[in-house]
């Protein structure tokens, strides 16, 4: 082996805008990366369980289809060759789409992309495979009865946090370059900080979504990458007008890419360390905290006005239990009374109190909902962005709903600092920002204006500059 074969950087790791470079080059073929993201799955996924369906063949016919293009300088897009993975959330023609449960026939019929799927596949990308879930995303972290238990790259004894752990872990690992999670009170963006990569839940809207979930406009499509600039490419296809989602942004997305560099000098940032709830504040773990505060502070010698605050949160954790749980009671009744037995206990019980809200709650709820978001918006005429952490606490013992020496009943206890952003409806990100003691990830949240995407994505380039996340201590391959 030659010295410049032995630090040649596995093709798996390379970020999608690397790959793509080098396709365009001719210096790497969408083959070999294949090939190298399917030996990362076949050797970690026994173990960490990412993946739920693997689709070697379809993949690697695609990455030769992909290599011939670039051998003809015809791409058909800005992902063409590019390796990802999509949440068994999300439909996928010719795949089943289980949703992590056993109440859902596999035999399909399966002949429709969700729109997210159908613009990864008209621009080139090779689809690796199915990411897991918990029962219909139900939950923060990632076990289900149909699939089993997804364990942190970091300690397989720990959780990747959920409901998008699997594509989290995949993300981590260089098993896909990107991966499409979805985000109804978190999901994109708590694996994201336990797993120490980026997730940003964009905009309600950006990215169409579509069967309509259950849980309605709280819910976003979003990327988890290994890098910012591979976010804002994603975003940047995937945010294509689809009539199927009435809620879509009827206009195609600036290039997300433009003003990535751009910094944070003269941005004006609010930064909470927690917010009020009605019960007192949300305590953070100090190691957590010391973190969060280092990264604004990092913002801050780059030039941003930073000022702590409070932001107008109090209420969110009573007005998002009572619209998820009457999301959750929707999608039980939808499933045969033979079957219900055959889902998670967790989710059913939280079904059984969405049964007992009445229209006049989940209208109360709604009003309030759009309260909270009026709050905000007249918040963030003051403030560009919004600083808070991703998770109050590190991640936890695998197979559980929350940490089981905690003071949390539910998983929505312990990650109070997401979902605040579902009921509003805005873009909110999680970008690395170090490690614990114990060698586990942090995450900064980065909070936008509604449909100010751009300076999330923006704020998050300018602190992985700053503080480089740090990879899980993989085996090489």
């Amino acid at each position: 082996m030659t010295a410049e074969t032995e630090h040649r950087p596995d093709p798996a790791l390379l970020s999608a805008a690397e790959m793509v470079a080098g396709f365009a080059a001719g210096s790497l073929s969408p083959l070999t990366v294949t090939d190298a993201c399917l030996a990362r799955i076949e050797a970690l996924n026994p173990t960490l369980n990412a993946f739920t369906l693997v689709d070697a063949e379809g993949a690697r016919e695609a990455a030769r289809k992909s290599a011939a293009r670039y051998e003809k300088c015809k791409p058909e897009g800005p992902l063409d060759g590019v390796p990802v993975s999509i949440k068994d959330t999300l439909l996928v023609k010719g795949w089943p789409c289980r949703r992590g449960s056993r109440t859902v026939d596999p035999d399909g019929p399966w002949d429709e992309d969700s729109p997210a799927v159908a613009r990864l596949r008209e621009t080139g990308a090779i689809f690796m495979g199915r990411t897991a879930t918990p029962e219909f995303g139900w939950k923060g972290v990632t076990d289900s009865p149909l699939t089993g238990i997804t364990r942190s790259p970091w300690n397989p004894d720990l959780t990747p946090g959920g409901s998008s752990g699997g594509a989290a872990v995949a993300a981590a690992t260089g098993m896909a370059a990107i991966n499409l999670g979805t985000d109804g009170g978190g999901s994109v963006r708590i694996p994201a900080a336990f797993t120490g990569v980026f997730g940003i839940k964009p905009s309600t809207g950006r990215i169409p979504y579509y069967p309509v979930s259950p849980f309605g406009t709280i819910v976003a499509l979003g990327p988890l990458t290994r890098t910012v600039e591979d976010a804002a490419l994603a975003l940047t296809v995937l945010g294509q007008p689809d009539r199927r989602d009435w809620t879509a942004l009827p206009d195609p997305p600036p290039d997300y890419r433009d003003a990535l560099e751009r910094g944070v000098s003269g941005l004006r940032i609010a930064f909470a360390p927690t917010y009020e709830s009605r019960r007192g504040d949300h305590p953070v773990d100090p190691e957590i905290d010391g973190m969060v505060r280092n990264a604004a502070s990092a913002l801050r010698r780059q030039g941003a006005m930073v000022q702590e605050v409070r932001p107008p949160l109090a209420g969110a954790g009573e007005i998002f239990g009572t619209v998820w749980a009457a999301g959750l009671a929707a999608i039980e009744a939808g499933i045969p009374e033979e079957k219900r037995g055959l889902m998670d206990p967790g989710l059913r019980a939280m079904a059984a109190h969405g049964r007992e809200l009445s229209a006049v709650d989940l209208t109360r709820a709604t009003l309030a909902r759009a309260a909270l978001a009026r709050a905000m918006a007249d918040f963030h005429q003051v403030f560009d962005l919004l600083l808070m952490p991703a998770e109050p606490i590190p991640p936890f013992a695998a197979g559980h709903d929350a940490p089981p020496d905690g003071p949390y009943a539910h998983w929505e206890g312990w990650t109070p600092f997401t979902y605040p952003f579902n009921l509003t409806m805005q873009p909110a990100a999680s970008v690395p920002c170090g490690l614990t003691e114990a060698g586990l990830p942090v995450g900064l949240q980065i909070i936008g204006a509604l449909h100010n995407d751009a300076l999330v994505l923006r704020a998050a380039r300018a602190c992985e500059r700053l503080l480089p996340p740090a990879r899980p201590p993989l085996p090489t391959q």
